[in-house]
């Protein structure tokens, strides 16, 4: 019994660093969610789990209503990654695509109070700064998803470059960390008027939240506290 309690503070005191293997995982193992259906279903496996991750790592255990609230987030998000096909436009699918974006937002928000409402930092404080970054390129996926559910030609796929031309799940994931890095996204190219207001918002976000954000906290940055 004790030696349980102390491997559950262990997980719970690498949290963050968990979440994060698990967000980049997702990012990497993206491009072989088509080789077959196993790897289909396997992904999205993986992002459910990232989901429930996320719920665990955001530390509701003592604070009930918010836990609750996060839960009930979190059902439409996994039905997303797990039931919808990508290329469902059905009302079901573009609210299941909407929650999912409301619960990555408010992972977010309260990943960013736990990351950066103390005065110094330790490892797992860095690693909670890097999963709030990994999140939003995920979350503006889940946009530019939901722009083009409701707009089909909200983006254009050079046939050139890429080899089909509707876009799937995976050209949003690309197309978001490109813009979110400021790196651009060959191939990809907004063409309706609000993708492209996100992609500019997107952009700005990721220059000053490197800028300042990881700036300030690196300059709070403590090693040795937490290992």
């Amino acid at each position: 019994m004790h030696a349980l309690s102390k491997r559950e503070q262990s997980i719970d005191a690498h949290r963050f660093f968990l979440l994060f293997v698990f967000l980049l995982a997702s990012l990497i193992l993206y491009p072989y969610a088509e080789d077959s259906q196993f790897s289909y279903y396997a992904l999205r496996v993986l992002g459910s789990a990232v989901i429930l991750l996320s719920v665990y790592a955001a530390g509701f255990r003592r604070r009930r209503s918010l836990l609750i609230l996060a839960l009930v987030l979190a059902i439409p998000a996994v039905l997303q990654r797990v039931m919808i096909p990508i290329a469902d436009r059905s009302a079901l699918a573009i609210a299941s695509i909407l929650l999912s974006f409301v619960f990555d937002i408010f992972i977010i928000v309260v990943l960013f109070r736990h990351v950066f409402s103390g005065t110094d930092a330790d490892s797992e404080t860095v690693f909670g700064a890097l999963c709030i970054y990994l999140l939003v390129g995920f979350s503006f996926a889940s946009v530019y998803n939901l722009l083009t559910s409701l707009h089909p030609g909200a983006f254009y796929m050079d046939p050139v470059i890429n080899a089909h031309t509707v876009p799937n799940r995976f050209d949003f994931v690309y197309y978001s960390f490109g813009t979110l890095t400021s790196l651009g996204a060959t191939g990809v190219t907004a063409v309706l008027s609000q993708a492209r207001s996100f992609t500019v918002v997107e952009a700005i976000l990721g220059v000053l939240y490197l800028a300042v954000l990881i700036a300030r906290l690196m300059g709070a940055y403590r090693p040795g506290q937490r290992l």
